[in-house]
């Protein structure tokens, strides 16, 4: 299988790179993390403009009508810049589901909020039931949320809300108090399931996305900061030991971007193995971004410690992205699940069938 990225995805990546690298520098990221909405108006006014929010929004309904091959490239530089907006839930995960909404008969709903999302007027917040937290609801004009296995759709008004505290100031966790009716009601049942776990599987491929960019900025600051800092006269960087711990970060983080794509293609081709594949690619993913973090610690010393130095930033967001959409305990026991009941199926030169991947167990899911 070709994951060749053609020249107009790779473009469009280098693009929103520098526009990350201008409008969200380490200082602006620190300057919300103040603020007590937790995000800009401004940039994500700038973002929509980019195209991001409308990702995946149809073009009939003002977005942009990618898919999620092209989107991974994207959502792996928010990683990079650790980006405070909210890009996950409203671009990665509620615009794909209120498609889908409209696709089972709730057209006024999706076709109003999807436009609002697309225009950059509209931020979504999104819960799912293996969670208590929802990331960013009080900044959220939707709420998409989950109850048993049903979804509903409530306006901000609608949901009581209150901040729980976490390690990452860059998402801001809430819980909501709602009383679900017939009003807020808009999938139940098989759809309602089906709905569900498709989030599930856009949240984390998303994470996973974003933590090839957390990880590779990681190995480059700690790259930097190797061939800055000197011991007996040379850089650091110069030493055996450095070279060897960069390079096994590396190495983890280069083996986990086709495992990321691979889950990328499955989401959106709508493989009957989505779920493993997004399993193992979010997996992999947060191994290397966790794998960076302390590497990058280690190479910083003690000064990597401090409020000052920036590190923390990135320190942060890899360890708050692996505890958002299912922490990898989940994922690990999801494919492992998969592999064994795929495997027990099999007869004798029979290979795995497509669809053994499905949902499987529903584990702790972290935020």
């Amino acid at each position: 299988m070709d994951f060749t990225f053609s020249d107009d995805q790779t473009l469009f990546q280098s693009t929103v790179r520098d526009f990350l690298a201008k409008e969200c520098t380490p200082e602006v990221v620190r300057a919300l993390w103040d603020e007590a909405a937790g995000h800009s108006p401004g940039l994500w006014a700038k973002l929509a403009e980019l195209g991001i929010p409308g990702l995946l929004v149809p073009e009939a309904h003002g977005g942009m009508g990618l898919d999620e091959i092209d989107a991974a490239l994207l959502f792996e530089e928010v990683g990079r810049a650790a980006l405070c907006e909210p890009v996950v839930a409203t671009a990665a995960v509620a615009a794909p589901l209120l498609v889908e909404l409209g696709r089972l008969g709730r057209e006024e709903l999706a076709g109003r909020w999807l436009e609002r999302i697309a225009a950059g007027e509209a931020i979504v917040a999104v819960g799912h039931a293996l969670s208590p937290f929802v990331a960013d609801a009080a900044a959220a004009d939707l709420l998409l949320l989950s109850h048993g296995d049903e979804v509903h759709a409530l306006e901000a008004g609608e949901v009581e809300l209150v901040h729980q505290p976490g390690n990452d100031p860059g998402r801001r966790l809430y819980t909501a108090k709602w009383t679900p009716a017939s009003a807020t009601l808009t999938a139940a049942g098989a759809a309602g399931r089906a709905l569900q776990g498709a989030a599930l599987d856009r949240g984390a491929l998303a994470c996973a996305a974003g933590q090839l960019g957390v990880a590779d900025r990681l190995i480059e600051m700690a790259s930097a900061y190797a061939c800055q800092r000197e011991q007996f006269g040379v850089p650091i960087g110069s030493f055996q030991a450095v070279k060897h711990m960069l390079a096994t970060a590396k190495v983890k983080l280069e083996y986990a971007r086709p495992a990321v794509y691979r889950g990328a293609h499955s989401v959106a081709r709508g493989s009957g193995s989505r779920s493993v594949h997004t399993s193992m690619a979010k997996v992999m993913a947060c191994d290397a971004a966790a794998l960076a973090a302390r590497t990058a610690l280690q190479v910083h010393g003690a000064i990597g410690y401090t409020w000052e130095q920036d590190l923390h930033i990135w320190m942060r967001r890899a360890w708050s992205l692996e505890m958002a959409w299912g922490r990898n305990a989940f994922h690990r026991r999801r494919v492992g699940a998969a592999i064994l009941a795929a495997d027990a199926r099999l007869g004798p030169g029979e290979t795995f069938p497509d669809d053994a991947f499905a949902n499987h167990s529903k584990d702790e899911a972290g935020d």
